[in-house]
């Protein structure tokens, strides 16, 4: 407990986590009173796993109908959601939806959360865009993730891609939490190599940098009566310490062997525990610099997560010292000097993502020492996560983050 916490934390209403728990599903709903939804997921999913199928069957057979929108793809644009909003409208030929069920990675959610609130009324989202300035009418969300990362089952965030600009935009409020967070481990063990490993890193990044984030006392709510991001708090912390702990035992497991059913599940705990903790304290610069380098590169998020996080953990080395002695004890640095422990965390993390077979530097990422200004621009311009970087010179602080990620420079103040 810390005395000064300014708590605002909004979980979804019901989490459900556990091998084989999808199959709950249709009873719940059926309890809750549900009656007419639709099931957003892509083609893989609703072609090539018997899931969709055995959700369809189970749910009808409880009175419960259900359009399936197929049409998910990776990072989900305005475009795509307008035209969802419209073919899922035009199949339901007036018939009142009473909830959205969301099956897929983070994508799929996201687009499902958007669709929320473009299906009621057939508005295009680029009216929703934004903190909404008032809760809208939004159908509820059950959330289904199949890999063990994004966390977009805890978060009030949905992102899309504006074509118009290839700018990220984002629908964000509380109402977009999914109403229930199912869970199922089993989702994951397809997952291959790379998807394992880019969502697994995405989780980690998730936990350390919600842990370092800025304090909910300190944290700017802009008088925001329910905002969907608060600051790190006693609560928010318990959940990214037990999500590092899990990533720290579990993460190279399931990239090495993705049979090693004991490694999936630690990682869905972990993948859902960091997103306890960030959809409520909020993120910083690892988000914040990554979308930029994502806007140079087009590579995956998890990817361009991984590439910043060593620079901007080490950049907290002093104002974040004793929760990265943390940290480095959950990795096995277990030396008694603790400025050389924390020092050696960065190095260990980037040792981490290099053997996960991801870049380590942004010159390997094949950015341009030029471009680098331009980065760190872009990513200032990100202003929620910059605001929550927990350091007096926000902007000089992520001019020498951008250098040294780019020439690989760790361990100097």
């Amino acid at each position: 407990m810390r005395t000064n916490d300014q708590i605002h934390f909004c979980p979804p209403a019901r989490v459900i986590l556990g091998c084989g728990s999808r199959a709950q599903l249709p009873a719940l709903l059926a309890r809750l009173g549900y009656k007419s939804g639709v099931l957003v997921t892509d083609t893989f999913f609703s072609k090539q796993t018997p899931w969709v199928k055995e959700y369809i069957d189970a749910a009808t057979a409880l009175g419960i109908e259900t359009v399936v929108f197929e049409g998910g793809k990776p990072d989900p644009t305005t475009t795509l959601c307008d035209d969802a909003t419209q073919e899922i409208r035009s199949k339901l030929s007036g018939k009142k939806l009473d909830h959205v069920i969301a099956l897929g990675g983070g994508s799929n959610i996201d687009l499902a959360k958007a669709l929320c609130v473009t299906l009621p009324d057939g508005k295009p989202v680029k009216q929703f865009i934004g903190a909404l300035p008032a809760a809208p009418h939004a159908l509820p969300l059950i959330a289904l993730p199949t890999t063990a990362g994004t966390g977009s089952e805890a978060t009030p965030g949905a992102i899309l891609i504006d074509p118009s600009n290839a700018t990220k935009v984002a629908v964000m409020d509380n109402v977009l939490r999914p109403v229930i967070a199912l869970i199922d481990p089993e989702f994951t063990y397809t997952c291959p190599p790379r998807v394992t490993a880019d969502s697994g890193v995405d989780a980690l990044t998730h936990a350390l940098e919600s842990y370092v984030t800025l304090d909910s006392f300190e944290f700017d709510r802009s008088g925001h009566p329910d905002p969907g991001y608060s600051g790190r708090s006693s609560l928010t912390m318990l959940f990214a310490h037990q999500a590092i702990d899990l990533c720290a035992r579990f993460l190279m497991r399931t990239y090495h062997d993705g049979s090693d059913t004991e490694a999936r599940i630690g990682m869905a705990y972990a993948s859902h525990y960091a997103a306890l903790s960030y959809g409520g304290a909020g993120l910083n610069a690892v988000h914040g610099i990554a979308y930029a380098v994502a806007g140079l590169t087009h590579q995956s998020h998890g990817s361009t997560n991984a590439v910043m996080l060593p620079y901007v953990i080490d950049a907290l080395r002093v104002t974040r010292h004793k929760e990265l002695v943390e940290v480095a004890r959950l990795f096995g640095l277990d030396g008694k000097d603790e400025q050389q422990v924390v020092q050696q965390l960065p190095a260990l993390l980037r040792d981490l993502i290099a053997q996960l077979g991801i870049p380590t530097t942004l010159k390997d990422f094949g950015i341009a020492q030029e471009q680098l200004p331009a980065l760190v621009e872009d990513a200032l311009a990100v202003t929620r996560l910059a605001k929550a970087f927990p350091v007096a010179d926000v902007a000089g602080t992520y001019a020498k983050i951008v250098q040294r990620a780019w020439a690989g420079g760790l361990g100097t103040t």
